[in-house]
């Protein structure tokens, strides 16, 4: 890769090769040809480019991360403009028919499908490992009864590096590996104890006999059976909304995840990073303001009029649109799916009939064609997790837990990825310059 100025020759810049940039500094003359490779170019190449020796060099300014890739990774592919979504390769449609919840996590953090006995044994040791030890459930007990379940989530999963000081050990694969199977385990138990502490109600353990989903359905709805038999259409409900939610390229989350993780702390303080950036109204809590979104329009007849407001700038209309899908969002034609199944067990939510019709009126008319508003994952999500019995605080929650597998897959590749170092983005200082100091009693 060329670092030299390029030469011009008889008033013409010489033309670089087809995978690179040529760049010319108006403030010098001074031509720079910067290698182009996967369609991206190294900022750190733009340093070279300066007015002067003592020059820092030239910066990128991109608020939001809008154009900035900042790792490379194999785990999710997305493609906004055509709709796609795929887990190591395999589309998100196939995936959330024909797979289970923890197939796709071992998907995601070993990067291939398991066979019958890899997925056995990783079920096995998922489930083993879903119990916490006693002293968190005095921890969950200390949080006020009207805390914010994703707020005594969040806790929790950092108070679990305390439990597991080996955790720190991130060089070790095989330590790697338990810390893997231990967060995804557990993550399922602390938010269901987060759910009955919210209630007043007794914790639930995990039932091993049951499926992952079984497990914390138990945990959550058993009263007083002596054993608690989940409706296998929610099971599986509910294991369609985890795949859908496992993983999101380099969303707000799993950024924080990456930044606070390039520290090299344990997992559950990058993962509680995660939970933090999730639990934000922007991020996790979007199928929330869908609801509400719902509820105040009430009724179908009730939606031209709204419609008619959000064009006028006096509505806005919730769980349409993507900062990244300028297409259908290939998650919501699933989960749309999920809502019938659920509604079967639960009875139909009539905020559904709302949502269809609002989603057919939007997808046909020609203001949110232009504008690429088409219905994203929480459009429906909420609804499914309404009908279940969730307060809207709940909501996230379950968000994260499906969203672990990805954190952690994420993690995983972070900490081996030999190009990553501990995130420090630059800034363009805007203050004040070399003021003296006024002494109080003249101010």
């Amino acid at each position: 890769m060329s670092t030299e100025p390029r030469q011009e020759r008889d008033g013409d810049v010489a033309t670089g090769g087809r995978d690179s940039l040529s760049v010319t500094d108006n403030r010098t003359g001074e031509t720079y040809e910067i290698e182009i490779t996967d369609g991206t170019i190294r900022a750190l190449e733009l340093r070279q480019i300066k007015v002067s020796d003592d020059d820092f060099g030239l910066m990128t300014y991109d608020p939001a991360y809008m154009n900035t890739a900042s790792c490379r990774s194999a785990i999710t592919y997305l493609d906004g403009t055509d709709g796609i979504l795929e887990y190591r390769g395999y589309p998100i449609d196939q995936l959330a028919e024909k797979s289970t919840y923890l197939e796709v996590a071992y998907l995601l953090v070993h990067g291939e499908l398991p066979d019958q006995a890899q997925l056995d044994e990783w079920t096995y040791q998922i489930t083993i490992h879903t119990f916490v030890h006693e002293n968190v459930k005095e921890f969950m007990g200390g949080f006020r009864h009207d805390a914010h379940p994703m707020g005594m989530l969040l806790g929790a999963i950092g108070a679990l590096s305390t439990f597991y000081p080996d955790a720190n050990d991130i060089s070790d694969p095989s330590n790697r590996e338990i810390q893997t199977i231990r967060l995804i385990a557990k993550m399922p138990t602390l938010a269901a104890f987060a759910f009955r502490h919210s209630n007043g109600q007794p914790y639930v353990y995990p039932d091993n006999e049951l499926s992952y989903s079984g497990s914390f359905l138990n945990m959550m709805y058993k009263m007083t059976e002596l054993k608690y038999e989940p409706d296998p259409r929610l099971e599986r409900a509910l294991d369609v909304l985890f795949i859908l939610h496992a993983d999101h390229e380099q969303n707000c989350s799993t950024s924080a995840v990456r930044s606070v993780g390039s520290s090299q702390v344990d997992p559950y303080s990058a993962m509680a990073a995660g939970v933090g950036a999730l639990y934000g109204p922007l991020h996790g809590g979007a199928n929330e303001a869908v609801l509400r979104m719902l509820r105040r329009i009430k009724t179908t007849e009730n939606i031209p009029g709204f419609v008619e407001g959000v064009k006028a700038g006096e509505e806005r209309l919730m769980g349409f649109g993507h900062r990244v899908y300028k297409n259908y969002d290939p998650r919501a034609r699933i989960i749309k799916s999920a809502a019938e199944d659920a509604f079967e067990v639960t009875g139909r939510n009539p905020l559904l009939d709302v949502a269809l019709e609002l989603e057919k009126i939007a997808l046909e008319d020609e203001y949110f064609i232009q504008r690429k508003l088409y219905p994203n994952v929480d459009f429906y999500s909420g609804l499914i997790y309404e009908a279940m019995g969730l307060p809207v605080s709940m909501f996230p929650v379950m968000f994260a837990i499906g969203r672990t597998s990805g954190w952690i897959a994420q993690w995983l590749e972070m900490v081996q990825d030999s190009e990553q170092k501990i995130s420090r983005p630059r800034q363009i200082y805007t203050g004040a310059r070399q003021r003296d100091y006024v002494p109080l009693e003249q101010r």
